[in-house]
């Protein structure tokens, strides 16, 4: 069936109380806890999840021993429903702000090298064109929050979409982000006066990296394989800033952020960005938002503030 035929048949079949039942499968386990938690009894647990799988024209889940296992549909379809439920969620937040009297409330996610100028700028007007709106923040990897996004936790990221082919999402470039290699002021690779400091020096030293998967994480990987050398054993793996900041500058650790967050540290003697260039780049990030869900007045004005 074409799918413009196929989505009004199975919203008008499709009923809140399947979802329910689904995501609460998910988070239970076993068919019999899901119905008790919303309340029905399993017959009718049952007869919902066969009608659901009847609307939906494919089977959701394998019957293992006592327990239920996804299909690769099912696994599909559950992705969904959690992105509805967030949509739900922070319909009900915004809501209740509004019944409080304010301007509802607003979450972003975005990722490091946004932060100093072009995020920090956009939050300050936005404040002032809409002075009651709360504003959420969470600052995290491009992974992470397109998760978020995904989920309905976010109304917006400024990140990178790391799947292109995805048809879900509306990218917008933004910015280029270039990398540092920073340590402690005092620290050794500091006070490299003669020139580039080579790779193998940087491997004397222990290292702090963003969690596998995250896009930075990915392009030091390959600046490890350029060289022909392994990822150091005995990590830290963060992505808080403010944890790296701590981490070197009472250590001989050396780590990599963005080097749009490491010149201001660098300009007040708080860090020292180590002379290497790293060869492989970021691609560029910018504003990611979610095609099949509108944005409230305050996330359109967001939108526009940091692409103008």
């Amino acid at each position: 069936m074409p799918s413009s035929k196929f989505t009004p048949n199975l919203l008008n079949r499709l009923r809140m109380r399947q979802v329910s039942l689904l995501l609460s499968i998910s988070d239970t386990g076993t068919l019999r806890a899901a119905s008790e938690s919303i309340g029905l009894t399993q017959p009718a647990a049952t007869k919902m999840l066969h009608e659901l799988e009847s609307s939906i024209g494919h089977l959701l889940f394998d019957r293992v021993g006592r327990g239920l296992k996804l299909t690769p549909t099912g696994e599909s379809v559950l992705a969904t429903f959690r992105g509805m439920r967030g949509s739900v969620e922070a319909l009900g937040r915004n809501l209740a702000e509004l019944h409080q009297g304010s301007a509802g409330r607003l979450f972003i996610g975005s990722i490091m090298a946004a932060s100093p100028s072009l995020l920090t700028n956009a939050l300050i007007e936005i404040k002032n064109r809409f002075p009651l709106l709360s504003v959420d923040v969470t600052v995290g990897t491009s992974d992470q929050l397109r998760q978020m996004l995904q989920e309905g936790a976010l109304d917006l990221v400024i990140g990178r979409l790391l799947d292109l082919s995805t048809n879900d999402y509306l990218f917008r470039p933004l910015d280029d982000e270039k990398l540092a290699v920073v340590a402690a002021p005092n620290h050794p690779l500091s006070k490299n006066t003669k020139g580039i400091t080579a790779f193998s020096a940087l491997l004397s030293y222990p290292w702090i990296l963003q969690p596998p998967g995250s896009p930075m994480r990915l392009v030091i990987e390959q600046e490890f394989k350029a060289h022909h050398a392994a990822i150091p054993r005995g990590l830290i793996e963060t992505s808080s800033i403010l944890t790296t900041m701590n981490l070197i500058a009472k250590s001989n650790m050396i780590a990599v952020i963005p080097l749009s967050v490491a010149t201001p540290y660098a300009k007040h003697g708080l860090l020292s960005i180590v002379k290497y260039n790293i060869k492989h780049k970021l691609s560029a990030y910018g504003s990611i938002v979610r095609k099949d869900r509108p944005l409230s007045a305050a996330a359109l004005q967001f939108l526009s503030l940091v692409h103008s």
